[in-house]
């Protein structure tokens, strides 16, 4: 093997781990919603966690992949420790799937249908398709399934190009040596544990002993230990992932390493009893790329049927080495490594904006309860709300433009941008809350009131405000775009009342029934109880648009307003509905 050799055989590693590495995006991007619905499904039966596990690390092509997912999963409380071992578990016999495909190139004959069946055969075909798609398409789903293709036949090619490059190693002796060598299981164990360790990826290091071993020079017996040794080399990935992750994060790491820890320690005792004892011809065979496959499958199937069994135990030995500590970990909103999945990454913070959502509701409702009865708990804890509304808008709009950095969906896209509109409302309407409750605390420093004509007209003006909240806050859970539809009439109606309520101010002040001191909490007011439903009508567009695949929330409202009859009719009903004498 010359110097030429090894660099073609190093361009062709590449290459596999290249096409792999973007056949696996593209996969996670093309099959992010059903993730989200797959993942969404979980419970705690052992059985649905395995094959969820299962056949997530399939798509995606990728088993520390998924583990880090889990992770984040944990991490970010959205799945238990226990439901996270099944799904681990689960990941360990999906990204066997890889070793089948790559054992196409192995397929032999002179019949033309079988001569099609090799990747050499299809592979320029798929990435031609791909590159078409890739490049001329404008549909997102389009580059994306034309990025598998190309994904797909790189992989391919980088695998023929090691295969090739590696060809003379069959009469290299010194190469011959190292596969005898690996016969001991400690040493093949090692060796897996290692090279896996390095490129971080099970299916890529599988791959590259399948290219040694169309050499001949790997029998079973070498390749055996190396691929048990694989399993635990994997492990690296979800390892680091759980630094600086909360106690359970890092008990599904460690879990992982246990699991395959003791599958490995496990089978490779029998693989040692087996050979000395037995010493079947079998391994002393050159190992095919099926025969690989095979292996490697029935290998990660063995380890899941032992051990799978006693998930229940891991989790006691994960807890009791990973103990809980007196101080209480900080709660974790989001989690990056959950941008491994950026699908998955969106639906947490979606569900991070709706926590945030309902704290922002939560403090209004109090507002309106000071408003009418002065509580200086109550107030505080406002105030507290809306530090916690502060954090969540910097950690959400953070984590939205590290999304943003990722290839996502046009869907996914236009979900981010929508998130990323709501969160600055959500923050000013309990910037709001915050200055309701300094008008009170004036008003009751300076000890003074309104006149009861003021409060009859504060009255009708609260109403209608809690009105448009309550309906804002149905249509954001629900995602209701036709509810959604009546935030924009009764906007307008408090706008409209805004104003009366100013003039009838004014006439107050000249008759001098109201003092100007009263006047500018009055003011101030009108202006925070206006702006609320200004940010009410802000949210329910973005739901609006966000139907219409189009986020010009401005323009959509404004031809709402202009062309829609229903609009007026829900307009005169709110009008009539929220009436005061000026």
């Amino acid at each position: 093997m010359t110097i030429f050799d090894a660099l073609t055989m190093l361009g062709g590693l590449c290459l596999f781990l290249f096409g792999m590495n973007i056949m696996g995006q593209a996969l996670e991007r093309r099959a992010g919603g059903q993730l989200r619905t797959i993942l969404g499904k979980l419970t705690k039966n052992k059985a649905t966690g395995f094959l969820t596990g299962l056949g997530v690390t399939a798509v995606i092509q990728s088993s520390s992949a998924t583990t880090v997912m889990v992770v984040g999963f944990v991490n970010s409380g959205i799945m238990t420790l226990r439901q996270a071992i099944s799904v681990i578990m689960g990941a360990n016999v999906g990204t066997t799937v890889t070793a089948w495909v790559l054992s196409l190139g192995g397929i032999s004959g002179d019949n033309i249908f079988l001569k099609m069946l090799k990747p050499t055969s299809f592979t320029p075909i798929l990435a031609l398709i791909g590159i078409i798609f890739h490049m001329f398409c404008k549909s997102d789903k389009k580059k994306d399934n034309g990025l598998i293709l190309l994904g797909f036949a790189t992989l391919m090619f980088g695998m023929d190009t090691m295969s090739g490059a590696v060809s003379g190693l069959a009469d290299v002796p010194a190469f011959t040596n190292l596969f005898i060598m690996f016969k001991n299981p400690i040493l093949g164990v090692l060796a897996g544990a290692i090279l896996t360790g390095i490129i971080q990826s099970s299916s890529g290091s599988v791959g590259i002993l399948q290219a040694l071993a169309a050499t001949g020079c790997v029998s079973y017996g070498a390749a055996i230990p190396i691929i048990m040794g694989q399993n635990i080399g994997t492990c690296v990935t979800a390892l680091l992932s759980s630094v600086g992750a909360n106690k359970n994060a890092k008990r599904a790491a460690f879990v992982h390493l246990t699991f395959n820890v003791l599958g490995t320690l496990v089978w490779t005792i029998v693989f040692f009893i087996v050979d000395t004892v037995f010493s079947p011809a079998l391994f002393d065979q050159s190992a095919s790329l099926a025969g690989i496959a095979v292996a490697h499958s029935t290998f990660n199937i063995l380890c899941t049927a032992l051990l799978l069994p006693m998930s229940g135990l891991l989790e006691k030995i994960a807890t009791t080495i990973i103990h809980d500590d007196d101080k209480k970990e900080k709660f974790v909103e989001l989690d990056e490594r959950l941008l491994a999945a950026p699908s998955v990454a969106l639906q947490r913070c979606n569900a991070t904006v709706h926590e945030m959502g309902a704290l922002a509701v939560n403090s209004l409702d109090s507002a309106f309860e000071v408003l009418y009865k002065y509580d200086a708990e109550k107030i505080q804890e406002i105030k507290e709300i809306e530090d916690k509304t502060d954090k969540y808008e910097d950690i959400i709009g953070e984590y939205l433009v590290k999304l943003s950095g990722h290839r996502i969906s046009e869907a996914d896209a236009l979900e981010s941008t929508k998130l990323f509109k709501m969160i600055g409302d959500f923050e000013r309407l309990s910037d709001h809350s915050v200055n309701i409750t300094e008008s009170v605390q004036e008003l009751k420093d300076k000890n003074m009131k309104f006149s009861s004509q003021a409060e009859k007209e504060l009255n009708v003006l609260v109403a209608a405000v809690k009105e448009i909240i309550d309906i804002t806050k149905t249509a954001f859970e629900t995602n209701d775009v036709e509810l959604s539809m009546k935030v924009e009439p009764l906007e307008q109606v408090i706008d409209e009342l805004k104003e009366k309520l100013r003039t009838s101010h004014i006439r107050r002040l000249s008759k001098g029934e109201c003092s100007i001191e009263v006047g500018f909490v009055w003011s101030d007011l009108l202006h925070n109880l206006e702006r609320i439903s200004d940010h009410c009508s802000n949210i329910a567009g973005c739901i609006i648009e966000a139907s219409h695949n189009d986020l010009t929330l401005h323009e959509g409202l404004r031809g709402m307003r202009n062309d829609s009859t229903e609009y007026f009719e829900r307009y005169k009903e709110y009008l009539n509905k929220y009436q005061v004498t000026v």
